[in-house]
């Protein structure tokens, strides 16, 4: 206790001191003690009691520092016993720690790089938040994974040096995708406009102008999109495809120069069950059973992406059967499932519209996924119920969506196909018993009838050019069956020397192909009328081309190399220069006709 009182006047002189900075007072210090300056210190030992009470009751700096010194020392152990020791000394001796060393006050912590590295993760993914691209969910669990970059040969080129190794899970996934980001740049078309856009329902063309996204998902209650003016505005090279000025070259019966081209750089979750080339902008439309439609522009050159996508639309619990552009200009796309209703997708305005009944033919149209729109644009036909002894053709106009006809087929089983004539004035229907009937829109009734020479027909499709004009000017007529088998017929030979229609009741095919046993699928002719692509969908690479009109099948292609996969759709672009093949594993494969 003397210490203490000790160091307590000398506390207590300092303090008169300076609250009494005066000459005479110092002198009064220098001289000898007297009486009254007993009187004094008797004075300054009771203040010391009242302070002594006072840090008792209340504490003091000094205490506080001293038990934090004890808790260094149970959880440090011997090692801060000394710098606790020599900061007390060295407090009580100065009056605080102004004069104590840094290197006395702080210490090192092993697990201070854990701490920073986690606070540098931190600061990224703040980082990247801000910058609007911060993931919808983020997995805490993360932060507690360890990667070894070095211990993996296909990771270390996330590695910043040599050196590194470990990484935490949240810092691999950063470096996962700026990998990405730098293998796959974000093409200047796909990049968002300066000002952000917002959705809106039901809008009008103006309001859809608005829109920025390049992904819809649409319902009953939200069906409208970018217009297409919209959708092809960043795409620099994208123009509308050249007319022809001359005839396209014919092409060699023997040999085919095909060769393959970028193909769509975007894997569908699902089989593709219809392809369609837009009939003036190298745009390539294609639909499967995963509810979306896509819009890819076709531009094998263009940089970073090949063929990029320009848009996609998801229409919820609709998955699509068939789309198709509606010609001769292509600014409405028609699509539809296994549903009573189908939708129409106006390109100009943007907007989506959903029909769903056809009057008067409520029983007769259970299900819409089957149509195919009139080369004129004028007309839709849709596949209807399928009764007994036969089947019904419902013919809408396309613009108003209304009934007009339909056409009856007699036979079993109902309707295999049918395909429009070229100049869209009539159908022809094939019915699953081998019964084929030519169906003139202005008569509303069958001109002809015949059959045709195969077992249970499957598709159809006709293409070529210098045909009959009373039946469209079609000169092909192909009949795909169960068997494999094509039927290949030339209409010119059902003319009669009069120039009036005159079909043997069972006419003989020009060429019948028998490449296939298992049923034809796919049937197309291209739009000059010189190649025909035919398939199966049951075998692996089932896909061959045949030359018109010499009717013989190219043995140079497809060769054993050609990644064709399962065919579920085949599409000739405007040109007939360009191939497109899907399959079921949800690829389209580009190919370019060259002679």
């Amino acid at each position: 206790m003397p210490r203490q009182r000790s160091k307590k006047l000398t506390a207590s002189r300092k303090s008169a001191e300076i609250s009494n900075p005066n000459p005479e007072q110092d002198a009064a210090h220098d001289r000898e003690p007297s009486e009254s300056d007993d009187e004094s210190l008797e004075d300054l030992e009771e203040d010391e009691e009242e302070e002594e009470l006072a840090r008792l009751v209340l504490g003091d700096g000094a205490a506080f520092k001293a038990q934090l010194g004890q808790a260094m020392d149970l959880d440090g152990g011997d090692e801060f016993n000394g710098l606790e020791e020599s900061a007390v000394e060295d407090q009580e001796a100065e009056g605080g720690l102004e004069n104590v060393d840094d290197a006395d006050l702080f210490f090192l912590d092993s697990e201070s790089s854990a701490i920073e590295q986690g606070a540098l993760i931190s600061r990224e993914s703040q980082d990247y938040a801000k910058a609007g691209n911060a993931p919808a969910w983020e997995d805490s669990d993360d932060d507690r994974l360890t990667i070894s970059l070095a211990g993996n040969s296909r990771l270390r080129k996330l590695r910043v040096n040599e050196d590194e190794d470990l990484v935490s899970g949240r810092e691999y996934t950063m470096r996962l995708q700026r990998q990405f980001e730098r293998l796959y740049p974000v093409p200047e078309w796909a990049k968002p406009s300066g000002r952000p856009a917002k959705r809106r329902r039901r809008s009008s063309a103006a309001s859809n102008s608005s829109l920025a996204s390049d992904e819809m998902d649409m319902d009953d209650d939200d069906l409208s999109t970018l217009p297409l003016a919209r959708l092809l505005q960043d795409a620099s090279s994208l123009s509308k495809t050249p007319i022809a000025t001359n005839k396209r070259p014919k092409l060699r019966p023997e040999v085919l120069d095909i060769q393959r081209s970028r193909d769509i750089p975007l894997v569908q979750p699902s089989a593709i069950s219809s392809l369609s080339f837009h009939p003036e902008y190298p745009v390539l439309l294609s639909s499967g059973i995963a509810s979306t439609l896509y819009l890819h522009h076709i531009a094998p050159t263009a940089h970073p992406t090949p063929n990029p996508l320009l848009t996609s639309v998801h229409i919820r619990h609709t998955p699509i059967h068939t789309s198709a552009f509606l010609a001769p200009q292509g600014d409405k796309i028609f699509f539809s499932g296994r549903r009573r209703y189908f939708h129409t997708w106006d390109l100009p305005s943007g907007t989506i519209q959903k029909v769903t009944r056809v009057y008067g033919q409520k029983d007769e149209q259970k299900s819409m996924e089957r149509f195919k729109l009139s080369p004129c644009g004028r007309y839709m036909a849709l596949v209807g119920t399928s009764k007994k002894g036969g089947g019904t053709i419902n013919v809408l106009n396309a613009t108003s969506t209304q009934w007009i006809a339909a056409a009856r087929i007699e036979g079993k089983n109902g309707v295999a196909d049918f395909a429009w004539w070229g100049d869209g004035e009539g159908l022809t229907i094939v019915g699953k018993g081998g019964e084929v009937g030519e169906w003139s829109v202005e008569s509303r009734s069958f001109v002809a009838r015949w059959i045709d020479d195969g077992y249970g027909p499957t598709v159809a499709t006709l293409g070529g050019h210098n045909g009959p004009k009373g039946l469209g000017g079609d000169r092909w007529v192909v009949i795909g069956s169960q068997s494999g088998i094509v039927n290949i017929y030339d209409r010119r030979a059902f003319i009669s020397a009069e120039n009036e229609i005159e079909i043997p009741e069972r006419p003989k095919p020009t060429r019948s192909f028998e490449q296939f046993t298992k049923p034809t699928s796919n049937l197309e002719i291209s739009p000059d009328g010189q190649l025909l692509a035919f398939g199966t969908k049951w075998k692996k690479d089932g896909l061959r081309l045949a030359h018109l009109p010499s009717c013989t099948v190219y043995k140079n292609w497809p060769t054993s190399q050609t990644p064709l996969g399962r065919i579920t759709a085949v599409a000739f672009g405007k040109q007939s220069d360009m191939l497109a093949v899907a399959n079921e594993s949800g690829k389209i494969r580009l190919f370019e006709i060259r002679s």
